[in-house]
């Protein structure tokens, strides 16, 4: 059966741009990003901790699955650019409980998310019609988040770890399903290699604004953090500076090198469904980790003269620990090797995890900030001998 249809993507060869409405679009994941921030700096607990993690997957979730459907349906068509200010509208909602999900708001969080998921996936089926070729994988995904939708509700309505643990299940549902193409009873499963042919370039630019969307934030937050204090002390200027510059290596990494290699990864790629799922399965990850970056910073600069902790090491030290490891894989699906840079990088930061324990915030933030440096400056040097060479 034909895949043609009037709102999908013309396929002629040529790299697919993201959209003016789409970048709109992103915007309420500013929001997001900065709401998720917020909640974990003022729960600033292991089971904040935990609470957050599950909270940033429901919010990627619902972009990845967003950012899936527009890389077949054209988001300049007047019907996918009023579906996506839908989802837009719904999103705001959501973003506005994440400081309450785990309180009084938990079922308004849960109720706009399913109906960011389970709403999009009918509207999809409405446009495509039931017996397009494609939309036997949207039936697979209506029947996942559907799925997942009976324990974001549930979760909802119930409390404590109740809901922590019914909310962690509806993000396995979500995140494992499209692994294993999303088996159904009936449906069977989805192959990547024949039904989700992507643009990849689209794709992997899609996922790069995500990470400047997560990176502007930690800057963000470092000027608001500075402009909120009475008082700049030679600690607060010094800790400003360091997230500052720390930003930018984290920017470094990811950008300098391997931005234009990702989208041709994913357009030259066997089976470019299932690598353009790999993107997604680690930019979660790398992107999460950024958010971690950024609360550190805002720790610092409030208070760069406090003795550290193991839940504020957590913080320090795991976010660009996380954010090296995110990095590494994506260059091996990228590159098809792990840069011995990244590897240095990680074990360094492994190494200051004992000796972060005798210093202060600022020292601990600010050798964080040199390793990462320190891997920007190497694999930008590894990269253009290599280039050379090529």
């Amino acid at each position: 059966m034909s895949q043609s249809h009037p709102l999908l993507r013309v396929r002629n060869g040529h790299e697919a741009s993201v959209s003016y409405s789409e970048l709109l679009f992103d915007l309420i994941y500013v929001f997001a990003v900065t709401q998720l921030s917020h909640y974990l700096l003022h729960h600033l607990s292991w089971v904040g901790a935990v609470e957050t993690l599950v909270m940033w997957f429901a919010v990627w979730l619902a972009w990845q699955y967003t950012v899936w459907v527009t890389n077949w349906f054209n988001p300049d068509m007047r019907s996918v650019r009023l579906m996506l200010f839908a989802i837009m509208l719904m999103g705001l909602f959501m973003s506005s409980a994440i400081p309450e999900a785990f309180g009084d708001r938990g079922l308004v969080f849960a109720l706009f998310l399913v109906l960011i998921q389970v709403g999009r996936t009918l509207c999809v089926l409405m446009m495509l019609g039931w017996r397009h070729a494609l939309a036997s994988n949207f039936k697979r995904i209506l029947g996942w988040v559907s799925i997942s939708a009976v324990f974001w509700l549930s979760g909802g309505l119930s409390e404590g770890e109740t809901r922590l643990l019914l909310w962690t299940i509806a993000v396995l549902c979500e995140y494992f399903s499209p692994m294993f193409g999303f088996p159904l009873p009936g449906l069977g499963r989805s192959s990547s290699s024949r039904e989700w042919i992507i643009e990849g370039h689209h794709l992997a630019e899609r996922n790069q604004l995500f990470v400047i969307v997560a990176l502007g934030e930690t800057i963000l937050i470092t000027g608001a953090t500075l402009s909120e204090l009475p008082h700049w002390s030679a600690p607060i200027v010094i800790a400003s500076l360091v997230a500052f510059v720390g930003s930018l290596a984290l920017w470094w990494i990811y950008f300098d090198t391997s931005s234009k290699a990702g989208s041709e990864a994913i357009a030259h790629a066997a089976d470019p469904g299932q690598m353009g799922a790999r993107f997604h399965y680690v930019h979660v990850v790398l992107v999460g980790a950024i958010i971690v970056c950024a609360v550190a910073n805002e720790l610092v600069i409030n208070e760069p003269d406090r003795h550290i902790n193991a839940i504020t090491a957590a913080v320090l030290i795991g976010g660009p620990l996380a954010y090296l490891c995110a990095n590494a894989v994506y260059k091996l699906f990228v590159y098809r090797r792990v840069p011995l840079s990244h590897l240095v990088g990680i074990l360094a930061l492994l190494v200051l995890i004992p000796i972060s324990f005798v210093t202060d915030l600022l020292m601990v933030n600010g050798l964080t900030t040199l390793i990462v440096i320190v891997v920007a400056v190497w694999e930008s040097i590894s990269r253009a001998k290599l280039s050379r060479h090529d």
